[in-house]
């Protein structure tokens, strides 16, 4: 299994902490009549949505959250409530996203071998170069592409999950089956079940919604509110910073900050050799932040973690604790980190396994 993908799943929501992105949340558009479809195996629908190459396509995505997220400010579509969010693709790794964010907006543009990051508001660009195999823009529409989103769930939990088919559903005018995955009895995990819309015809995902236990509404939910498969335009997928614009890059921004990129929780979790512990549901990933990077955090990141944490001690040591409904992060105060879409108890149980 590719621990980097691991790592992305097991560190949902610590965005919040500026530890790692949650890609998984949303509430569906497009409701309606069932619509009657041949019947489908749960193997053959599993089997469909992981071979399944989605093409082009341009799309409104609506994102409903109840999680307990504050406002982000590169991704407001993460924060609690009801959020919008528009994206398009050429099927071949080009993207564009527009992220509104009050009477600003973030675009975001992946030309194939660079993403510019532009807010409005304050008219600055970041400029990065493609790296390796991922790229900032491919992180950010996780956060309100269910198609990906989902993609990537199914791929990493299908074994430690009882799959079935939950009839059919109209998705942005669109026919769909509703795939269910449910974690096995052995998964020690905050979810109960993700339900996946999947396009009839396209085998493409179209909504995601993520129910947690003892919980009746979805804790969040992502999902089209309409979409137009086919050619886009391909003048969405370049970029010219604006007149005036000031253009940086990410280790430019973080020198100006006087901080360590390397050292943020965020790229710890995410290194090349994350600490894996666990499998499937109830996985949890761990890191160690050096000292000296712990009392480089930013006024305003230290804030919320202030705000949106409780202090926790126990045998491991001593430390602040940031929940979710569907994921559960642990700082301990001498760098340790870890994070699992699990109960506070397994993260005190793991984080001394931590190197």
């Amino acid at each position: 299994m590719n621990k980097r993908k691991v790592t992305l799943a097991a560190s949902a929501a610590v965005v919040v902490t500026g530890a790692a992105g949650l890609s998984l949340l949303a509430m569906p558009a497009g409701a309606g009549q069932p619509p009657s479809l041949p019947q489908v195996s749960a193997e053959s629908l599993v089997e469909q949505v992981l071979t399944s190459k989605p093409g082009a396509f341009g799309g409104t995505v609506e994102v409903d959250n109840k999680l307990g997220l504050p406002q982000i400010a590169e991704i407001p579509q993460l924060a609690d409530g009801k959020h919008s969010a528009r994206i398009w693709t050429d099927g071949n790794g080009k993207l564009r996203l527009a992220l509104p964010n009050g009477q600003s907006e973030q675009t975001v543009v992946d030309d194939g071998t660079t993403t510019w990051s532009w807010n409005s508001a304050d008219n600055e660009v970041t400029k990065s170069e493609h790296k390796g195999d991922k790229s900032r823009g491919e992180d950010k529409s996780k956060a309100v592409d269910p198609a990906s989103a989902a993609k990537e769930i199914v791929g990493l939990t299908k074994e430690f999950s009882e799959i079935s088919v939950d009839g059919t559903a109209r998705v942005a005018n669109r026919a769909a089956y509703e795939l269910v995955l449910t974690p096995k009895a052995s998964e020690k995990t905050l979810v109960r079940e993700v339900r996946i819309a999947v396009d009839a015809e396209l085998k493409m995902p179209l909504r995601v919604a993520v129910l947690t236990n003892g919980t009746a509404e979805p804790a969040g939910t992502v999902g089209f509110r309409e979409i137009n498969v086919g050619a886009q335009d391909p003048k969405l997928f370049e970029f010219t910073p604006p007149s005036g614009a000031k253009v940086t890059t990410p280790e430019e921004k973080a020198q100006q900050r006087g901080e360590k990129p390397e050292m943020g929780i965020e790229q710890a979790l995410q290194g090349e050799n994350p600490q894996i512990f666990g499998t499937g549901w109830d996985t949890v990933v761990g890191a160690r932040i050096p000292a000296q990077a712990m009392t480089q955090v930013p006024a305003e990141a230290q804030g919320l973690v202030d705000r949106f944490t409780k202090k926790v001690n126990g045998s491991w040591g001593s430390g602040q604790l940031f929940t979710t409904k569907v994921a559960t992060v642990l700082i301990a105060d001498d760098g340790r980190v870890v994070a699992g879409a699990v109960p506070e108890q397994v993260l005190f149980d793991t984080i001394g396994q931590v190197k």
